[in-house]
């Protein structure tokens, strides 16, 4: 049988697919992952066919403001769906699709009647239980979370009314408004396994049936590999030390960033490590390292602490490794997680990312690495993920739904 997953956005939006996408593989099912072009070296190292997706990633850095991530996000999906359908020529039995790909790929499944699952790394359907993820808003109560769960699904089928209108065009459907296949979706109870953990989110007990948490998907990474030498040589020299990084935020911000890290690290005493990703970080000394790609797995554990922009990945990653948080959101999703590491014990405040000075850093720093409680409620976290296996939930339900 033939799995297409269909991912797009950032690497922290992709990666996880990789790794559920090699537990497929060794229950027995062909899988490809559909992606843009920046992904195929991580897609085919994990010994997946890659099919290419026309649409570039998105980022954002600080201080963008809400019109022009709403124009940036119709951009983006409409410039994916003007090639989305070419990523199913090569045939699919099942199509699972994530958050970004969900309202194009439903359409798809109407001209080919292919079956399609959801696999998504944020919580999107509205609750009483938390306000939408992408506002970073605070909860004013469940029926006022409720309404604005339900506003900002409105406010996603606006980015994607260009593109699904030519998209139906090229398939030659009749006009179809997202708003109406998505809500039409909804009725049919269409089904959604969502990759994150209960220690952060557990399923909230309004959700309608067919939307299950099953645990974190981890990236595909090669378990016999060794950290480059230069760190493994850094690790080994000292205390442990904290990582810094943005993922692929704050691009072009890389050296009011790496001045701030290292004042900061200096301020509190400690030993770094930078992170290069999309904002370019670097700084040499002997109390910090700069480092590119290096797999979270392998690197984490041997942290004192790791400070991050809040992303859904790295945010599971300290947590699975038991290593608390100083969380700096940039934009969309990132608040939510922020907060929850916060409300879990596990991280310090966010500090939001327009607010981030040295003293400011230096002082969460000093508190995470030292106030012994951070640590130990990252232990307790790590000790729920353990005990989970979302990659062993989703190859049975894709088993249940396959009859395979």
């Amino acid at each position: 049988m033939r799995i297409l997953f269909a991912a797009a956005g950032s690497r922290g939006g992709v990666a996880p697919y990789t790794g559920l996408g090699a537990a497929l593989r060794r229950a027995g099912y062909d899988v490809a992952l559909a992606a843009t072009g920046t992904f195929a070296p991580l897609v085919r190292d994990a010994g997946l066919e890659f099919r290419r997706l026309p649409a570039g990633t998105r980022g954002a850095g600080g201080g963008t403001g809400r019109r022009e991530l709403m124009r940036t996000a119709a951009a983006f999906a409409t410039e994916l769906g003007q090639g989305f359908a070419d990523a199913l020529d090569g045939g699919a039995d099942l199509l699972l699709l994530s958050a970004t790909t969900a309202p194009l790929g439903w359409h798809l499944t109407e001209v080919t009647g292919t079956p399609s699952l959801g696999v998504y790394l944020q919580p999107t359907a509205p609750t009483g239980d938390f306000p939408p993820v992408v506002t970073g808003a605070r909860s004013l109560g469940r029926p006022v979370n409720r309404a604005a769960g339900r506003f900002a699904l409105r406010m996603a089928d606006r980015v994607y009314e260009e593109a699904v209108a030519k998209l139906r065009h090229r398939l030659d459907l009749p006009p179809l408004s997202p708003y109406a296949m998505r809500r039409r979706q909804e009725r049919r109870h269409w089904p959604v396994l969502h990759g994150f953990s209960t220690a952060l989110v557990p399923r909230p007990s309004d959700w309608r049936s067919g939307l299950e948490v099953v645990g974190n998907w981890w990236p595909h990474h090669d378990t016999t590999g060794r950290l480059p030498t230069g760190l493994e040589d850094f690790l080994s020299a000292g205390p442990r030390p904290v990582l810094i990084g943005f993922g692929s935020m704050a691009s072009g911000e890389g050296e009011r960033l790496s001045e701030i890290a290292v004042r900061a690290l200096r301020r509190a005493g400690l030993r770094g490590v930078l992170q290069t990703g999309s904002a370019g970080l670097a700084a040499d000394g002997d109390d910090v390292f700069t480092i590119g790609d290096v797999p979270h797995a392998p690197l984490f554990p041997r942290l004192a602490a790791v400070v991050h922009h809040g992303g859904a990945g790295t945010t599971a990653a300290a947590l699975r490794a038991g290593v608390p948080a100083v969380p700096v959101p940039v934009t969309a999703d990132q608040p939510f997680w922020a907060g929850r590491l916060a409300a879990l014990g596990a991280a310090t405040d966010p500090i939001p990312f327009r607010h981030l000075t040295a003293e400011r850093l230096a002082e969460a720093l000093d508190r995470v690495v030292r106030q012994q409680a951070y640590s130990r409620a990252a232990a307790r976290a790590a000790r729920h993920m353990a005990a989970e296996n979302g990659a062993d939930q989703a190859v049975e339900a894709v088993r249940r739904m396959t009859g395979g």
